[in-house]
């Protein structure tokens, strides 16, 4: 799926009152999240036989406020195929839209970002349903603090290692982490 092009600076294009907190898209509760959304159900062509070609089973979601979607198909229920679309949706925001801090300092850990750290350690799976939310508090930190992964990192309260073994989890967050890095002079992460 590709995601449009340019990050989105959530706070100047409009967005509602939802981000007025600096909460980013990503991390809205899902009912939050489904409001400011489209749905469209189609069929998907592909295997799948003839229940495929007779069913609207494919979703596709599309964040109004920005344009970002997200999509399934593979699933024979329309229901599984919603929940993976909405999955989707909230990585593809995590990855195109920022939600910029005015000034360092005000860069900090969120609660669940906190309730997902211990030791400077973040517990982090790809597969639950914080890992957008993770995700995108970790590229809005990184894009506050020029990419310098130490610097964000800290702010945070985890090690850099832990930050860059997150974006890692998705390949499309850390092969953007490293385009801007080499856009700024600065070594590609590994």
């Amino acid at each position: 799926m590709e995601l449009p092009e340019g990050p989105k600076v959530a706070r100047a294009s409009g967005y509602d009152t939802a981000m007025a907190d600096g909460s980013h898209p990503a991390g809205l509760p899902i009912d939050e999240l489904l409001r400011a959304c489209e749905a469209e159900r189609f069929r998907a062509s592909g295997p799948g036989g003839q229940h495929r070609n007779k069913v609207e089973t494919a979703v596709r979601l599309t964040h109004r406020p920005t344009g970002v979607t997200g999509q399934a198909s593979e699933r024979r229920s329309q229901a599984q195929n919603h929940a993976v679309a909405l999955f989707r949706l909230r990585v593809n925001l995590a990855l195109s839209v920022r939600v910029p801090a005015s000034e360092t300092s005000q860069i900090v850990a969120s609660e669940r970002w906190r309730s997902r750290t211990k030791g400077g350690r973040l517990a982090s799976n790809p597969g639950h349903d914080d890992f957008p939310a993770l995700l995108a508090e970790a590229l809005d930190a990184l894009a506050g603090f020029g990419d310098d992964v130490s610097a964000a990192a800290k702010a945070l309260g985890v090690s850099g290692s832990q930050m860059v073994k997150l974006l890692r989890h998705e390949p499309r967050a850390i092969e953007l982490v490293n385009t801007r890095r080499s856009e700024a002079g600065l070594s590609r992460l590994r």
